[in-house]
């Protein structure tokens, strides 16, 4: 009887939240009369021009390639453009927090647009919850445009809009680019947060960028316009009502945003850039993004990046390493990479164990698949949550330890090398856009195997199996090999959430 009245409740509450989902639906504005606008052509006087074209001139149809690896790097060179460009920038993001280093770099695109440089600034619309009163303020500025992606109507409880418009809402642009005055862009697996850039406390995300020069470049603003005017991308101006409030462009007085501050201030990569003595790695790059139709599901499946990377992982002659946070092969990637392993090939991944993911489901849809992997000849690595540990010289600043890892890249026979957005998962195949470079070069594609085979001894876990089948996890502590029967430093309860998980029939939504 109990049961039964709990059964009703829950009905009645489903039936409320549906019609009231249904009362409050907006209706998406008329998007035929939005402005027009396209990448503007690099000013050969302006600083980055300057520095970068003469080397791009010298390197006809390369691109000239400069990882970054650390968070504050990474960090700083987005403020450096920011802070550098004289001309336009195209920003393009899934989540933007409203926390040190995302209020960082508004406060930096809003005084770029007081130099009078254009900022046209595209968000996914699903993490802004929160900032409509900044993202107004900034869009009313003459020099700054905002446009969001599959926006939602339903500005106050957002997950109403799911009830009523889900099949749109539920996929969204996962494409991450800074691109400074049409010469020189950043793209990788960073959003905008303290936890990607070793901002604040709480997890550090550990993840990887390329800053990028030449034909790349070029091919990333073509693709920010392609965006820009895609069917999917609203005004912002005609989603948000909020009023527009004066922009505060000073720094915040708390001790965490002065400490990351300072700490940014020993970064090199703002004095290299202002003097052009970047060091960078010139290699053919492609530049690979799905069709943003693909945000209304219209994109033919040829023309996404999964059905461009695939092959470039099928063509391997000798190795294969993948790096994915969210690792869900689905029964198709498990027999591509099975296959590749059983044809003589070593295949190597490394994903999030079970005690450093930020998302368990995740977990749940990629651990239904390890048995089947491992007996195919895959080499499965689970990163620790303490992978990434925070000195006074790396990660954090305020001494966290979390680490979960972020980064979105793969390298094939120690040759090419992919570095994007792109999740090993059916979210980012089918349901996600997403951008990323394939770039040719022994030296970045052999660095990514080196740091692996480096670290993974202390700061992953191997996972194998016993005798009998059973799953098991071995790793370096204190110097000594200790294999766990069960995924290590996980709680029951996240373990049978993630049993819980396996059950549900989400795997195409991971």
């Amino acid at each position: 009887m109990m049961l039964k009245k709990i059964l009703v409740v829950l009905l009645a509450v489903a039936v409320l939240l549906l019609i009231t989902a249904l009362l409050t639906h907006k209706a998406l504005p008329d998007n035929r009369r939005r402005t027009v606008s396209q990448a503007l052509p690099p000013d050969s006087g302006s600083l980055l021009a300057r520095h970068f074209l003469p080397q791009i001139q010298a390197h006809p149809g390369l691109s000239g390639i400069y990882p970054l690896r650390e968070g504050r790097d990474a960090f700083l060179a987005r403020l450096a453009l920011a802070e550098t460009a004289q001309r336009s920038l195209d920003v393009q993001y899934y989540i933007w927090h409203d926390d040190i280093s995302g209020r960082l770099l508004l406060q930096s695109l809003y005084k770029a647009a007081e130099r009078d440089v254009r900022v046209r600034l595209l968000l996914d619309d699903t993490n802004t919850g929160g900032m409509d009163e900044i993202l107004v303020s900034l869009n009313a500025h003459r020099n700054i445009e905002i446009r969001l992606f599959n926006p939602f109507m339903q500005r106050g409880f957002r997950p109403l809009g799911y009830l009523s418009d889900f099949s749109r809402l539920n996929r969204r642009m996962h494409n991450k680019s800074f691109t400074a005055d049409g010469v020189i862009t950043v793209i990788g697996g960073r959003n905008v947060g303290d936890e990607y850039f070793g901002a604040g406390s709480g997890v550090m995300f550990a993840d990887l960028d390329v800053a990028a020069v030449g034909k790349a470049a070029r091919d990333v603003e073509q693709d920010f316009d392609r965006y820009w005017a895609s069917e999917s991308v609203y005004p912002a101006e005609n989603i948000i009502s909020a009023a527009a409030v004066s922009f505060d462009t000073r720094p915040s007085e708390q001790a965490e945003t002065k400490n990351y501050l300072k700490a940014l201030a020993q970064s090199n990569f703002a004095r290299q850039l202002q003097a052009g003595d970047l060091p960078l790695e010139w290699a053919k790059t492609t530049l690979v993004s799905d069709d943003p139709a693909k945000g209304l599901g219209r994109a033919s499946a040829e023309n996404t990046v999964w059905a461009y990377i695939s092959p470039v992982m099928g063509a391997a002659k000798h190795d294969l390493l993948i790096v994915s946070p969210y690792f869900v092969p689905t029964q198709k990637g498990s027999d591509l990479l099975g296959n590749i392993a059983r044809n003589g090939k070593n295949v190597t991944v490394l994903t999030n164990s079970l005690a450093a993911t930020d998302v368990a489901a995740v977990h749940a849809g990629y651990a239904k698949y390890r048995k089947d992997l491992l007996a195919a000849g895959v080499k499965l690595f689970e990163l620790k949550p303490d992978a990434t540990v925070t000195t006074e010289d790396h990660g954090g600043i305020t001494g966290s330890s979390g680490a979960s890892l972020h980064a979105k890249t793969f390298a094939v026979d120690g040759q090419t090398l992919f570095v994007g957005s792109f999740n090993m998962d059916p979210r980012s195949a089918a349901l996600n856009t997403e951008m990323g470079f394939l770039i040719e070069s022994p030296k970045l594609a052999g660095e990514l195997a080196d740091g692996l085979k480096r670290h993974r001894v202390v700061h992953t876990y191997r996972v194998g199996q016993t005798p009998k089948g059973d799953l098991q996890w071995q790793t370096e502590e204190n110097g000594k090999i200790q294999a766990y029967d069960s995924e290590p430093q996980s709680s029951v309860f996240k373990r049978f959430a993630v049993w819980l998980c396996s059950l549900l029939p989400i795997e195409w939504m991971l």
